[in-house]
């Protein structure tokens, strides 16, 4: 069973993870002109305007991923990652389930990320727990598609 440490994003672990997903983004990026690494700003990540986790799995960190307020009701998840030892368990899952339940403790009405075509298995965690296709909301270069989740009843 996970569990979940809030953290900063400058917090020695939850850095090396990030930088660990980064990594490997960078290295199986498709798109010629790479991948554009931005460290998350941790004012954004810290409550009311966000949260950001490390999992744990019997002791150890296995993964993070963040959400952040964008206004009017409106958080994105940001960096759900979780190291390759770990993936293919449901952790993505419940890390995603446990983003939105703060998110919606936090006044959250809607859920919106985006993500690359080529992180597949991503793509399919996003559309199996509600979220539906929609136009860009940024322009983050590293994203071929954007979605959103309501979080109204």
């Amino acid at each position: 069973m996970p569990t979940y440490q809030e953290a900063s994003v400058t917090d020695a672990t939850a850095h090396v993870l990030l930088a660990e997903y980064f990594a490997f983004r960078a290295q199986t990026f498709p798109a010629p002109s790479g991948y554009r690494t931005t460290f998350p700003d941790p004012e954004q990540f810290v409550e009311p305007r966000g949260v950001f986790l490390v999992v744990e799995v019997d002791g150890t960190a296995a993964g993070c991923g963040g959400i952040r307020d964008l206004g009017g009701g409106r958080f994105e998840v940001k960096h759900l990652w979780l190291r390759p030892q770990v993936q293919g368990r449901g952790l993505g899952r419940q890390l995603l389930g446990e983003l939105e339940r703060r998110a919606r403790a936090l006044g959250a009405t809607e859920l919106v990320l985006d993500t690359n075509a080529s992180l597949e298995a991503a793509g399919g965690l996003y559309r199996s727990s509600g979220f539906v296709d929609v136009e860009p909301y940024n322009d983050n270069p590293n994203a071929t598609n954007w979605y959103s989740k309501s979080l109204v009843e």
